[in-house]
């Protein structure tokens, strides 16, 4: 009977094992062919989701109507001893061709590997991607992105040159191709709206439409008092190379619909037909930008004394603010005593804090994409904005002052000759206020009745050749006003999301806030000095993009710091910083009292209370500097005590639990067999 239940638990044993390999068999294929049948299926299990493409993304390629192709030059075998650029490689390399799953078959990943002295080392030079040396005098790699419409690239004969082309097919299908020569690894976090835009500039090759509408002279004018032509503000030379630009009469009552982004540059008495013209391109789809101010400087006129007067600076948007969701005063200006930028007045000595002349560091900007690569932004008599509450739109700052800061009176500015007495009423409400912000979401129209009244004027005189009334008879009647025709176009509510951007100052766009210029060869040649400019650009370049770009944030970081260790330094930092404090302390102490002993000292000789005053001062230097010592051997200790735990965990305890876990299943696997075999020889034996 034992013989014969040995041998049945050998059979099933072995019947177990084969279903089990069979059925591990059947298990793998089945991944396999779900894995090839859905390759876009893909588990983030990031904290901030970064292998997850944004739903805009995903909208602007798969909704391409053409074919796109990117390219990516990458030089692989050159990053082999550099793990960090090369796993940053991959990373990229990943998110293009998450780019390419999502995009229906309409765009395609090309990764070239461009060698020394080979054809694709002369199409990376071709398409302005040029190699980067990563050390001095060492190997150069290629890291750059281009992104181009293969439709208007000339086909190859068989010899795999392009085929000959004429001047004239040369001239009437150009390249369309978009390039980012480098991929700056600490750019990582917008890669993804940048990608993205290069698609969207390539898809949609036409240079966008800027339509611009101003009371100041940001196109050129004329001086007032000299009567000469001034030239344009410096901005504008960069808008014009890379756009087109329309002006906005302000006596319409329409703008044309093939405006894109409409430039709104201190905005004063506006007509409401005008401002119901600029509602209603809002409300359709239009990218505006806006710069409002409570006291232009560039409007000020410098009297008798020197001192430039203001007399009519404010500029305002209501009600379209309103109906945007945006508060404003435009009798008030933004003062900050943090961020205050010092000025020369006069005939002073030094340098004097202007508070209401703000240099904006780029801890006061948020990360937003027409942030990127800016460092300091200087503004003059700036406004404050702020959302409404309830408001239906999503308000967004993009810069701010330091908590440091203050509304103050605007009609102080009109005649500021000294901006000393401003330290005298400054009281800080302990917050910050936003001085540039986007707005976003859904929004009302500011005119629910629709397009405003038009009034005929009334008729003082007979017209030439009419018959004047007769003595005693009645008048004429006087004409109703004309109640203008209502548009079936008329919209109540915006379409979409808009996209807005609001600053509140104008003096931030004038040339004397950020850039000087420089004549040579009748060349105008900017040195800028600040990052106004490069945040102009940046919006500009952020509106005219497909709408869906908006909704494309930042990427979360993939470097993760370690925290704790970063928690041990500040607390080591502060205690060293105590201790210097008490050093700085005892040596002004001791200092005070050896000056003290040496105005009662005789001649040049040194006193026995002094010579022990100054040793006792060595003592306590060398002292503490032991204590200092022991701080940072404190810090060290800490850190590698740390480092050994981490070590540990992960060449120890996580093997080690590995190898309990298996041994449980094991164990388990093995009473399962057991229980298996005893049921078996149970009903065999009662057979």
């Amino acid at each position: 009977m034992m013989s014969v239940n040995k041998l049945s638990v050998k059979k099933y044993g072995t019947l177990f094992s084969g279903a089990g390999l069979a059925l591990t068999g059947a298990f793998l294929l089945i991944s396999v062919a779900v894995i090839s049948a859905f390759p876009r299926l893909r588990i983030d299990l990031t904290q901030d989701d970064l292998y997850t493409l944004a739903d805009g993304t995903r909208n602007i390629v798969s909704g391409l109507e053409k074919p796109v192709e990117i390219l990516f030059f990458y030089s692989e075998e050159a990053t082999a001893d550099v793990p960090q650029l090369r796993t940053y490689g991959t990373r990229v390399q990943e998110l293009l061709r998450e780019m390419e799953i999502a995009s229906d078959g309409m765009l395609t990943l090309r990764v070239i590997d461009p060698v020394p002295f080979s054809e694709d080392e002369d199409l990376a030079g071709e398409y302005g991607v040029q190699p980067v040396p990563l050390t001095q005098g060492g190997e150069s790699v290629f890291f750059g992105v281009v992104v181009l419409d293969p439709a208007t690239i000339p086909a190859e004969d068989e010899s795999g040159a392009p085929a000959p082309q004429s001047a004239a097919e040369a001239a009437i299908a150009p390249k369309v191709f978009e390039t980012i020569p480098l991929i700056r690894p600490d750019q990582e976090e917008f890669l993804e709206y940048e990608f993205s835009k290069l698609i969207t500039q390539v898809a949609n090759p036409e240079l966008p439409i800027v339509g611009f509408l101003s009371g100041l002279p940001i196109d050129g004018g004329v001086n007032q008092q000299t009567m000469q032509p001034t030239e344009p503000w410096m901005f504008m030379d960069s808008v014009r190379q890379l756009y087109q630009v329309q002006r906005v009469d302000p006596e319409a009552d329409s703008i044309d619909e093939a405006i894109d982004i409409l430039l709104l540059v201190h905005p004063q008495e506006l007509s409401e037909q005008m401002l119901y013209a600029i509602d209603q391109h809002v409300l359709r789809g239009g990218k505006a930008m806006v710069f409002l101010d409570p006291n232009a400087y560039s409007t000020a006129i410098r009297g008798p004394d020197g001192i430039p007067t203001i007399e009519n600076g404010a500029s305002d948007l209501q009600p379209l603010l309103a109906a945007w969701g945006v508060e404003y005063d435009s009798t008030k200006v933004l003062t900050d005593a943090e961020q205050a930028l010092l000025v020369n007045v006069g005939d002073a000595t030094r340098p004097i804090a202007h508070y209401g002349m703000l240099g904006i560091q780029r801890t006061s900007m948020a990360n937003d994409i027409v942030n990127t690569g800016l460092q300091v932004m200087n503004f003059s008599t700036p406004g404050a904005l702020a959302p409404i509450e309830g408001a239906g739109s999503v308000f967004e700052p993009l810069v701010q002052s330091s908590s440091r800061s203050m509304l103050m009176d605007g009609a102080l500015f009109n005649a500021l000759g000294d901006p000393s007495i401003l330290v005298d009423d400054f009281v800080s409400a302990d917050r910050p206020h936003t001085l540039a912000a986007r707005i976003t979401g859904r929004v009302q129209t500011a005119f629910p009745n629709g397009r405003p009244v038009v009034a005929e004027a009334a008729v003082d005189a007979p017209a030439d050749g009419a018959a004047a009334p007769a003595d005693g008879a009645a008048p004429a009647p006087v004409p109703e006003p004309a109640v203008a025709e209502q548009s079936a176009a008329h919209l109540t509510e915006s379409s979409g999301p808009v996209n807005l951007l609001i600053v509140a100052d104008t003096d931030f766009l004038s040339d004397r806030m950020w850039v000087q210029i420089q004549s040579f060869l009748g060349q105008r040649i900017p040195q800028p000095f600040a990052s106004n400019g490069d945040f102009m650009m940046n919006a500009l370049d952020n509106l005219a993009g497909n709408a869906e770009l908006v909704t494309i944030r930042s990427r979360g970081r993939f470097a993760r710091p370690f925290l704790t260790v970063l928690d041990l330094q500040r607390e080591a930092d502060d205690r060293l910083r105590e201790e210097e404090r008490v050093l700085m302390d005892s040596l002004q102490e001791t200092e005070m009292q050896i000056a003290a002993l040496n105005a009662n000292r005789e001649g040049n000789e040194i006193l026995p209370e002094q010579q022990a005053e100054i040793d006792r001062f060595y003592e306590q230097q060398l002292e503490t500097r032991r204590r200092l010592r022991e701080v940072q051997l404190e810090l060290n200790q800490d850190i590698e005590r740390l480092g050994a735990v981490l070590k540990f965990i992960n060449t120890a305890l996580v093997p080690i639990l590995l190898i309990v876990v298996a041994l449980l299943l094991g164990y388990a696997r093995g009473r399962k067999r057991e229980t298996a075999a005893a049921l078996v020889g149970a009903g065999l034996a009662r057979d």
